[in-house]
């Protein structure tokens, strides 16, 4: 019986996703469907047409403009509780979200436990890591002439870093693409009872990794993240807390970062001039790239932040226990902040941060590690393979908020061998 009425209230949420979405052409549930996929952009347009804060369905509400959503995002007055929000089938009903789903002081104790991993120290450690990983990547891609960009590069290089991060001996880069991309996808909400299953397996598999993990550093302690954070147990953090922190770290550790870097190529070779500007000075332009991709085509496209109390927000009055959705990827687009928003530059000098990594106290505490990943990334690619370009359709996560491609077959562009 509770799995049927688990059933029941997972398909009621799609068909009314179906309904206001095709019928009603409510933006935020047209998001969830393939139209808003495959182009959120034109959605977050007409939420924008409507005005700075705009009603949604559910009697919540929404922005796709900078100012609202940096501002609400920094509000103390504002805090999450994603399970209220995705309602019935939620990940935050079967996964303990961490930090992500907590305000202070809870929130601020682990993140101070996870802090230091990704300091500015710790991450200047890891540029030659990096610049090796990629170079091996890259070596084995020339080799084959053709590759997927996500399967064969984005993915790997992070999972091999945050694997180290954390202390992870041997790690199935695979498994874990694969587990990310599931995690990913439910942060839209389950849809359905097979969906349910995979993320559950996938929840469990991760779990597996880190129980054998805890019981190795707690014999044998090491400089690694895990090992810090269990030398804190039953002070800073509790047994349970254990698991979905370190969860949390390895998904968030290399989630964004392989969907910014296949959304930073998947936009160069949208536009080639842009390529050609990176090739010309790829160790003076590749930051460049990550910040114009982040803000261009975010790997996080929204989230959301509940009313502890009544907030007057652009006119409009926010009562407590009401969400806002912030549209993240709109608010990076938002005309009134960007000039000329739509178009992808290299050489932007931007008007305001982007908020790709959110804002305030939730900003993304692994920020600087995606950037010096997908910086290093872009910057040998373009210099090892100047002549890249696609060797087949793109084919995009089955996803909302995480956005990103699953497949992104691309050739070296080496000259072909002639034969007699």
């Amino acid at each position: 019986m509770q799995a049927l009425r688990f059933a029941a209230a997972l398909y009621r949420r799609q068909l009314a996703i179906h309904y206001w979405g095709r019928v009603r052409r409510d933006p935020l549930s047209r998001l969830h469907l393939a139209e808003g996929r495959v182009n959120p952009y034109a959605v977050y347009d007409e939420v924008r047409a409507i005005g700075p804060v705009a009603p949604t369905r559910l009697g919540n509400y929404t922005s796709a403009t900078h100012a609202v959503c940096n501002s609400v995002l920094r509000d103390r007055r504002f805090g999450p509780r994603a399970v209220e929000m995705n309602g019935p089938g939620a990940p935050g009903d079967e996964i303990d979200m961490s930090m992500l789903d907590k305000d202070p002081p809870e929130h601020t104790r682990l993140r101070r436990l996870a802090q230091p991993a990704f300091s500015p120290k710790q991450i200047a450690g890891y540029r030659p890591r990096v610049e090796r990983l990629v170079g091996d990547l890259l070596d084995a891609a020339a080799a084959r002439g053709t590759f997927d960009i996500v399967h064969d590069f984005a993915a790997p290089l992070p999972i091999a870093v945050i694997s180290d991060l954390l202390g992870i001996p041997d790690a199935d880069a695979d498994a874990f693409a694969e587990h990310g991309a599931v995690v990913g996808s439910a942060l839209d909400g389950v849809r359905s009872l097979r969906h349910a299953a995979a993320l559950m397996a996938a929840s469990n598999a991760m779990d597996e990794v880190f129980v054998r993990l805890f019981a190795l550093r707690r014999r044998e302690p090491a400089d690694d993240a895990v090992s810090r954070i269990l030398a804190a147990e039953g002070d800073q953090i509790q047994s349970h807390e254990l698991l979905p922190l370190c969860r949390l770290l390895l998904v968030a550790g290399f989630e964004t970062t392989v969907n910014l870097i296949g959304n930073a190529v998947n936009a160069l070779l949208d536009h080639p001039e842009q390529w050609e500007t990176l090739r010309a000075d790829p160790a003076g332009l590749a930051d460049a790239a990550v910040e114009e991709t982040l803000r261009f085509d975010s790997p996080v496209q929204r989230t959301a932040r509940c009313a502890r109390e009544d907030v007057e927000v652009a006119g409009h009055t926010v009562r407590r226990g009401q969400f806002l959705v912030c549209l993240l990827g709109g608010a990076n687009r938002d005309p009134e902040v960007y000039t000329d928003a739509d178009r992808f530059d290299l050489h932007r000098v931007p008007e305001a941060d982007h908020l790709a990594f959110s804002s305030g106290i939730h900003y993304c505490v692994g920020a600087p590690l995606a950037r010096l990943e997908a910086g290093i990334a872009l910057r040998m690619l373009a210099e090892r393979m100047p002549g890249l370009r696609r060797a087949g359709a793109l084919t995009r996560r089955d996803a909302s908020i995480i956005r990103g491609p699953l497949t992104l077959p691309v050739a070296t562009g080496r000259p072909a061998v002639l034969t007699a």
